[in-house]
């Protein structure tokens, strides 16, 4: 599950989104349970949850969850922001092997000026008779603001490539990934298809249309050539630049002499890769279409008095393996997730027939999405 609780703090910051509210239902002592009542009712073994309180996570949220038989793993927000990112997993179906918090503020870039955060855990099954594979579960909330694209593309490059450095296995390929969260960017967007296609030339792109959020974005400045500064440490392969010569050096380890024409042809296109080219290594699939499928009417994550829209998704890698070639770094897939359902979202219409959100059942201004997945070995 993937699923935006609303912060009760910036609920109360932000009381124009909320008008079409009666008073009594936007409480925290009122909303809180409906929002338990989803997460009990739809039973997941993974949440990732996004606005979650802190103070509200340390005294209700992250002991209501243990007694469900959940562990919490919380990431709060930087620059004493009052909510984060939570994950949680049942001990019955996963061990932690890890978990890594993301920060995106750099006190040093001017560019990464904002306190968004996101959390990385690698979980391992315990539902399997051979040795499981790991799986990686990246939980994220991006930068809001619609005018600011650079600032999104370099934090999703951050959260990329903690990504990378987490979910390699000891044998050098990659376990299967979800990754969830809020990423203020609707679908086919500039942003959402850097994640579903792998790759990204933003020649030319206005900083404002990368997330697709408004239809007119005011003002056109275009994505500066490169888009963070070098002192990050991120290449455009969206990885740490120490980490991806790690992988360079152990892949020319295992060339031979004879490598082959069409090896040495294919290493020499990357190299000769633009400048504006952004990249990453994972194939990556998003749980739902964006589309009702029987009349093409757009579905929506998020519906408050200013937009109803889709934000929030979860993306996986699908089941297959396969070899990519990344700066002559040589990344392996092992297995994968195959999609075997998910709760249906509705429209913008469908919500306002129900007073929008929150109402006196949603108690969040978004849905939750849910899917479930059958792990290839």
């Amino acid at each position: 599950m993937s699923y935006n609780i609303l912060s009760q703090d910036l609920l109360e910051y932000n009381p124009h989104l909320y008008r079409h509210c009666q008073q009594q239902i936007l409480a925290w002592n009122y909303r809180f349970p409906n929002i338990l009542a989803d997460i009990k009712q739809l039973d997941a073994d993974v949440l990732c949850l996004q606005e979650v309180q802190e103070d509200q996570y340390g005294v209700e949220i992250k002991p209501t969850l243990e007694a469900l038989g959940y562990h919490c793993e919380y990431k709060m927000r930087t620059g004493r922001k009052p909510d984060g990112c939570a994950t949680c997993f049942k001990t019955s179906k996963f061990s932690l092997l890890s978990s890594n918090p993301v920060e995106f503020f750099r006190h040093n870039i001017p560019l990464l000026d904002r306190d968004n955060v996101g959390l990385v855990l690698l979980l391992q099954p315990r539902f399997s008779y051979k040795a499981p594979t790991a799986i990686c579960v990246a939980n994220t909330h991006l930068l809001y603001n619609p005018r600011r694209g650079d600032i999104k593309l370099t934090q999703l490059a951050i959260l990329l490539a903690e990504i990378t450095s987490v979910a390699i296995r000891e044998d050098g390929r990659f376990c299967p990934l979800v990754i969830c969260g809020d990423f203020n960017s609707v679908p086919h967007s500039p942003l959402y298809n850097f994640l579903t296609e792998g790759k990204l030339n933003y020649e030319g792109l206005p900083i404002g249309k990368v997330s697709g959020q408004e239809q007119s974005p005011r003002g056109q400045r275009i994505l500066k050539i490169p888009i963070w500064p070098h002192s990050l440490g991120i290449s455009q392969d969206c990885m740490y630049e120490e980490h991806q010569k790690r992988l360079v050096k152990e892949r020319e380890s295992r060339e031979t002499k004879d490598t082959s024409l069409e090896q040495s042809e294919e290493i020499l296109i990357v190299a000769k890769r633009l400048p504006t080219d952004l990249h990453h290594s994972f194939q990556l699939s998003s749980v739902y279409s964006h589309y009702l499928p029987d009349n093409g009417v757009p579905e929506v994550t998020t519906c408050h008095s200013r937009s109803a829209v889709t934000v929030d998704y979860i993306f996986y890698s699908v089941a297959r393996d396969n070899v990519t070639q990344e700066s002559g770094a040589e990344l392996l897939f092992s297995g994968g997730l195959s999609l075997l359902g998910r709760l249906s979202l509705v429209t913008e219409q469908d919500l306002w027939g129900v007073n929008g959100l929150p109402n006196e059942s949603n108690s969040s201004d978004h849905l939750p999405l849910l899917a479930k997945f059958r792990l290839e070995e």
